[in-house]
């Protein structure tokens, strides 16, 4: 899509259009609304001079995306606009929310929380669509968005209008790699990890490349960098706390705090914490939306021992964190395996950060004697998790055979060199009065 096809779609007739897609009739059958949409007059009036198959192209576009885009924006989707790559690598909604909610707590004392023209206090580099950028001006924090791709920039701008943030938020186009440290006394970071083919793993290939995002980072008087969730541990800034953040239990980024919006800004020495978000009406609504695990360096490691009444297994923003050992140690917990991210305890703790099950056997992996507990519990529902395990678990829900109107949940590991296997069965809440 272009900038001058997405810019018709700007206008007042454009966005009466859009809303006269039915996008539900659009997803069923593409090729009768495109149809449509070519016969519509009201279409080739919107730009004249461009092709009518441009225009309903950007109309087809927005309109899928929009329906995508509610999973990671929810209602505010039908009023943005994306990009297909915009709309892949943007933060999803909660998590942009829960960053910006405490940066606002954590601001440098030169950031200005008001609206309307000048310096902006916050800068936002390869902003995207701008999901991190609406989030902070949600807050009242002045930020500028910062982005090379034209086009992406004109969504950018659309967005902060769509959502009624103009007074507070604005975009320009740039080269990252020409913004200093002094230039913004907030920094924000999210370098983009997509190329010509596809996504990108090698933090130097980011772009920015990863040292220059950090070196930037690393000289502000406060800034936040993204990255993907799965970066090396060993290529992260030491003057940095790095935090890994999930939102029901699907690991989503890693964010680097720098300077006063580190954790010891706060009065904690962590340098490591696992974030666990929840979108999922209910899930453990008692215990509140986020949960945090911080790093305690002077913990050591987890003891290890076999299986006790209740088995472990943490949110993978715990796993990535590094932070199992502080975990078990929350339940006076050991480790099954020292190498294997499971622990066990005679405490059934229910938490965010961990789903906890009972253990109802525990023995040396055999198919034979696997099937015959499954059948003993009369289960016909079997949940199969593994962690440092090779069996085939699909192979291996065929060979169980399972028949019978109870559920339970194998889990496959090892234990040194031998695969072991548990029979165990959810922690259901505690029942309120």
């Amino acid at each position: 899509m272009r900038v001058p096809a997405f810019s018709a779609l700007l206008t007042e007739a454009g966005r009466e259009v859009l809303a006269e897609v039915d996008p539900t009739a659009a997803a069923k059958d593409p090729l009768v609304t495109a149809s449509q949409l070519r016969e519509n007059p009201k279409v080739a009036a919107l730009d004249p001079d461009l092709p009518v198959s441009e225009l309903v192209n950007a109309v087809m576009t927005q309109v899928s995306l929009r329906e995508r885009g509610r999973a990671k924006f929810g209602e505010n989707a039908e009023r943005m606009f994306f990009t297909p790559n915009g709309l892949e690598q943007s933060t999803r909604r909660t998590v942009a929310e829960y960053r910006a909610e405490r940066t606002a707590r954590h601001l440098p004392g030169s950031v200005a929380v008001s609206g309307g023209g000048g310096r902006a206090s916050a800068g936002d580099l390869c902003c995207g669509v701008g999901a991190d950028l609406l989030a902070l001006a949600g807050r009242g924090v002045s930020v500028e968005g910062v982005d090379a791709d034209p086009l992406t920039v004109a969504v950018a701008r659309a967005n902060i209008e769509a959502l009624g943030l103009s007074g507070h938020a604005r975009v320009r186009e740039g080269d990252v790699n020409e913004v200093t440290a002094g230039d913004y006394p907030l920094l924000f970071c999210d370098p983009a990890r997509r190329g010509g083919r596809g996504r990108v793993f090698d933090p130097a290939a980011y772009s920015p490349p990863w040292d220059v995002a950090t070196r930037l980072a690393e000289r502000a008087e406060a800034a936040c960098l993204k990255a993907a969730p799965g970066i090396p541990h060993e290529v992260l800034s030491p003057a940095a706390s790095a935090e890994w953040i999930s939102v029901d239990g699907e690991l989503k980024e890693t964010a680097l705090w720098f300077g006063t919006l580190g954790f010891g800004a706060g009065g904690s020495s962590a340098a490591r914490r696992a974030t666990v978000l929840h979108e999922r009406a209910g899930l453990l609504a008692s215990e509140g939306p986020v949960a945090h695990l911080d790093e305690e360096p002077d913990l050591g490691p987890a003891p290890v021992a076999a299986a006790r009444r209740y088995l472990y297994d943490p949110d993978p923003a715990v796993v990535r964190s590094h932070l199992v050992a502080e975990a078990a140690a929350r339940v006076d917990g050991a480790l099954l395996d020292e190498r294997i991210a499971y622990f066990t305890s005679d405490r059934a703790e229910r938490s965010p950060l961990w789903r906890v099950l009972e253990v109802l056997e525990f023995a040396p992996f055999s198919l034979k004697r696997l099937r015959a507990a499954v059948r003993a519990r009369k289960a016909g529902t079997v949940t199969i998790k593994k962690r440092g395990s090779a069996v085939d678990t699909e192979k291996l829900r065929r060979d169980l055979r399972a028949r019978g109107p109870e559920s339970v949940t194998v889990v496959l590991t090892r234990i040194g060199e031998r695969p072991f296997s548990l029979l165990c069965r959810e922690v259901e809440a505690p029942r309120t009065a």
